[in-house]
């Protein structure tokens, strides 16, 4: 039956010398969450066996060679190299990050080719990743180039999601990337995500100012008023709900994030920093706008304590939880649309 059938969640295993690792031993050794998903880490038998040891852990796993292989009911490995590997924990690694891309390219590819429903990516190091064949400063860039569509960072919580005009860019660039053109974008993108992902029928969305005071009446730069209030005017003129430019500095701390369901910041900073602050350990890093759904922790490799057993999958997951969730929030969405009066009850 297609209603019994679980999501295939795939997983890279991000940078082998981090603690991606013991994030995904310690959340699967809780066979409960086989009940929701049927998980697929992209790496190798002998690379988790030797975590599974180091851990010291009695989490089982169930090596395959190719995608149809895949079991319920276990924690299946994809090996996408046979050789053994050298972990050096806390160590940057170039030859560490070659296997790291190996694992997020095979992932990738069979999120594309629907072997998999959804993927989470355990945490990389951007530096240790670069190469003359992957020249990606993040997975949001190499997602979006793969998969297709208008990518963006969304960090979200039940209560709390932030979205980024501008991610992966130079403070001194960002100014002159703000367009028009790139806020109807990004709000189009939080929008959708925001009614079919998340279930939310008339979104109310909060954009951050570029400037100290958004500007303070161009005192403080003239972008606020030159390009975002009118962009903003002009969308929400059209119907959407989209409130702004708001100061950043107090927009948080007084609270009055809780009045919006979500976010816009200017710049990368200015939205993850009060994010982290109200939610880490516990939020979520959500690529919205592509064709397929990743998900992965809000932190990092966390060199300073890989391998020591110390670290905190509950970041992890919730990312499982919340691509699942997605999953069938989309689908269902999906339907709907197709199908407005599906739902409707029959008249008597």
């Amino acid at each position: 039956m297609e209603k019994d059938k679980k999501i295939k969640l795939g997983i890279s295993i991000g940078d082998l010398n981090g603690i991606g690792s013991e994030i995904i031993i310690k959340t699967f050794e809780d066979n409960r969450m086989l009940e929701f998903c049927t998980p697929v880490i992209f790496a190798s038998t002998k690379t988790m066996t030797f975590f599974k040891k180091h851990f010291k852990s009695g989490i089982n796993f169930h090596g395959i060679n190719t995608i149809d292989q895949v079991i319920d009911g276990k924690i299946n490995v994809l090996n996408v190299w046979k050789e053994n590997l050298s972990i050096n924990f806390g160590e940057e690694d170039v030859k560490i990050g070659e296997y790291t891309v190996k694992s997020l390219e095979a992932a990738t590819q069979a999120l594309k080719n629907e072997a998999i429903d959804v993927l989470v990516t355990a945490p990389i190091h951007k530096h240790n990743i670069q190469s003359e064949s992957f020249k990606f400063p993040g997975h949001t860039n190499y997602l979006a180039e793969k998969l297709g569509g208008k990518s963006l960072m969304f960090m979200v919580t039940d209560t709390l999601k932030v979205g980024l005009l501008t991610d992966h860019v130079p403070v001194k660039d960002v100014p002159k990337q703000i367009t028009a053109a790139l806020i109807n974008e990004k709000i189009d993108t939080v929008y959708k995500s925001l009614k079919q992902d998340f279930r939310i029928g008339k979104p109310r969305i909060a954009v951050l100012g570029i400037n100290p005071h958004a500007g303070d009446n161009g005192v403080i730069g003239e972008e606020d008023d030159e390009i975002l209030r009118p962009t903003l005017q002009q969308i929400k003129e059209k119907g959407k709900m989209v409130y702004g430019p708001y100061s950043a500095d107090s927009f948080f701390g007084s609270g009055n994030y809780k009045n919006f369901d979500a976010i816009i910041a200017s710049y990368h900073d200015q939205g993850l920093i009060p994010f982290k602050t109200i939610a880490f350990g516990h939020g979520v890093n959500y690529t919205a706008g592509l064709s397929k759904i990743r998900t992965s922790p809000d932190h990092g490799t966390a060199f300073e304590i890989a391998g020591k057993g110390q670290a905190d999958n509950g970041s992890f997951k919730e990312a499982v939880y919340t691509a699942i969730a997605i999953f069938k929030n989309r689908k269902e969405y999906n339907q709907y649309s197709k199908n407005p009066l599906k739902k409707a009850p029959k008249k008597i």
